[in-house]
This record gives structure tokens, sequence and C-alpha cells, in this order.
């Protein structure tokens, strides 16, 4: 007879049966808990719900940029919703990934029965989680702003995944190799040149010669594979979407391979 705590052995006693929960179980209650944690911290609240809430309701509202014809919101919705994928991917993850290798947490857990590969797992579901609520929350505030969107829900889709494989694997690969506190500042400081230099909120083409080499970047192919589906009612932005899968190869693999436990 066998009973939740064990097997019978016939003379009245139980032999425990210890073991790992499931896998899927395990992934499950390690990606509710980092979205938990992320949620609950203050600073990742800052850069992802905060700042990109307020970068589109202040430009959306008040005349400072150029952002060419048509309503500001329209040109600034699709840039946002990049930010916000950049915010929580790449800047979010690689402070809260690093200051976790600082302290042993990574060491501890990837001697734990869940594998290391399920625990980046949970640490993408958990950023795919946040992601959501983030597109949520802005694309309700951009439709009381006037948003008028256009073009193929899939398209936007597959924009925003490989957006996050891409900006996911930089935030692990800088967290796995620098140290927390070189981690902290480049990756707030590589926040701050690609909200301006992005495409964001500024056009590439105010930045002339530049522009070329700028669209290269996997913030401004978001942010712009967005506005030409969003704004422009494009069917399939094949040229953004490539320069995104070749960044989300190419850094998830560099994560894959110089990520530094300890």
């Amino acid at each position: 007879m066998t009973t939740a705590t064990g097997t019978d052995t016939g003379t009245g006693t139980y032999t425990p049966k210890p073991g790992a929960a499931p896998l899927p179980r395990m992934i499950a209650a390690q990606a509710a808990l980092e979205t938990r944690m992320l949620l609950r911290n203050g600073e990742q609240l800052l850069l992802t719900v905060v700042i990109p809430t307020l970068i589109l309701v202040l430009f959306s509202s008040v005349d400072i940029v150029d952002t060419g014809t048509g309503k500001s919101v329209d040109f600034l919705t699709p840039g946002v919703l990049a930010l916000a994928v950049m915010s929580t991917a790449f800047t979010g993850q690689a402070i809260a990934t690093g200051f976790e290798r600082r302290y042993g947490v990574l060491k501890r857990l990837a001697s734990s029965p869940l594998p290391r590969w399920a625990l980046m797992t949970a640490k993408t579901a958990s950023v795919l989680v946040t992601e959501i609520l983030q597109v949520i929350l802005l694309t309700v505030i951009a439709f009381a702003l006037g948003w008028s969107p256009h073009g193929n829900p899939l398209a936007v889709l597959l924009l925003l995944v490989l957006g996050t494989a891409a900006f996911s694997g930089l935030g692990l690969l800088m967290a796995g190799t620098l140290k927390a506190e070189a981690t902290l500042a480049a990756a707030n400081l590589v926040f701050l040149l690609l909200l301006v230099g992005g495409g964001v909120i500024v056009p590439l083409d105010k930045f002339g010669g530049a522009q070329s080499v700028l669209g290269l970047l996997p913030i401004s192919a978001l942010s712009d594979g967005l506005r030409d589906v969003l704004q422009h009612g494009a069917a399939m932005p094949w040229g953004d979407l490539g320069i995104l899968a070749v960044w989300a190869v190419v850094a998830l693999g560099a994560a894959g391979r110089f990520f530094r436990w300890e």
C-alpha cells in the first residue's frame, strides 16, 4: 500500500520517497517568484512602467519633438512599446541577474534540482509576463490619448518576441561577464543612449548620415518595425525582423558561451 508520504514496507513503517518536483512545475514556480520579485522592486518598476508611461503621455501631449505628419501618439506608441521591451528584457534583467550572481544566488540555484537552462527559461517567462502587463498598460494609455493602430497583429507579435530574445541575450551576456556594479552602470547608460538614438522619441532621419548605422541597432529595428506595422499598416517588416533575428542568435549564443555563474 502506498500513501502520500511514502511506501508501506509491510512492518507498519513507511519509507520516504524524496525527489524533485516535475520540471514544468519547478519552472513555473521559479518564474512566478522572479515575476513577484521584479514587480516589488521600485527601481525595476521605474524602468519598466513609470518611464515609458511618462514618455508616452508627455511627448504625446506636448509638442516637443517633431514626429512628422500625423498625430504624435501614433509615432510615439510603437517606440515606447519597444522601449518597454528593452527596459524589461535588457536593463532590468541585466541588473537583477548581475546582483544575483554577485551575492551567490545563481550559484545556489545552480546546485538545486532546477537545471541551469530551466532557470534561464523561468527568467525568460518572467520577462514575458512583465512585458504583457506593460503592453496592456501602455496600449490602454495610448488609446486614451487617441492612438489609431493599423497592421498585422502577427507581425507585431513576431517583432516583440524577437526583440525580447535579442535584448534578453544582451542583458544576460552583460550580467554574466561584468561585475554587478559595472552592469548597473553600463545597463543604465545603454538604456539612456538607446532611448535618445534608437528612434524611440526622435525619428532616425533626424540623425543625418548616422541613420544607416543606428538603424542596425536592435531598439531601432524594433521601434521602426512596430512603427511600420502599427502606424503605416505594413504587412511584415522583413528587414527589421531579420536584424532582430541576427541580434537574438548572436546575443543568446554569446550569453550561453560566456555566462559565468560565479
